[in-house]
């Protein structure tokens, strides 16, 4: 038996969309069960995510900490943002996000993980990147606003975050699967096999 996800798709007799907001919207489907039963399912419709574990030469990732209103905390999380256009490369929309949240680039760039991060109840697939080789970009801060205004950066040794995630000290989705994905690549046929950065995303399919 091969453990793997695969892609299938039951019959929906009926789909609405009962609120549409800035970014998401919210879909309300009615689907056909194995035994023939019909049942309404709502989902948020989200344009997908990158998210960029960097990595630096100390083996200290670059982390920022941000207030998140839903969950009423302030996280410290990886460098993250949406995928604004339909097909948009996810490599250079993660180079983006790590420029203007940390203004930071990197020389090597690696798919670490894909996600789906709450697949329940919302669609959004994340692409989780390990950039290494960092340097710090050129000229003038991107001007941040909103709850950007209020972050915070700084770089946290591996060691310190693994500790944190598994005493429940660290939440954020992207960081907690990052970290955890860095370590188990480690342990396993180390970094430089992970796949490439331009490695197909069937959730989020993108012109290279």
């Amino acid at each position: 038996m091969t453990i793997k996800d695969t892609a299938e798709e039951w019959e929906v007799r009926a789909s609405g969309t009962p609120f549409t907001g800035k970014k998401t919207s919210v879909r309300t489907d009615d689907v056909v069960m194995p035994d023939g039963s019909v049942v309404r399912r709502d989902y948020q419709v989200h344009p997908g995510s990158v998210a960029v574990l960097a990595l630096d030469d100390a083996d200290r990732v670059l982390v920022l900490r941000q207030y998140r209103h839903p969950v009423r905390q302030k996280l410290w999380e990886i460098p993250a943002g949406l995928l604004d256009v339909p097909g948009e490369n996810p490599l250079l929309a993660a180079q983006r996000e790590l420029y203007e949240e940390a203004h930071v680039k990197a020389e090597d760039w690696r798919v670490l993980t894909d996600v789906y991060t709450t697949p329940g109840g919302c669609d959004e697939a994340v692409r989780v990147f390990l950039a290494r080789d960092l340097y710090e970009a050129e000229g003038q801060r991107f001007e941040v606003s909103d709850e950007e205004a209020d972050m915070e950066l700084a770089r946290v040794p591996v060691d310190e975050l693994v500790r944190g995630v598994l005493a429940g000290e660290l939440h954020n989705n992207c960081l907690v699967v990052g970290v955890l994905s860095l370590v188990a690549a480690r342990g396993g046929d180390g970094l430089d096999a992970l796949r490439p950065a331009e490695a197909p995303w069937p959730a989020r399919p993108f012109q290279a």
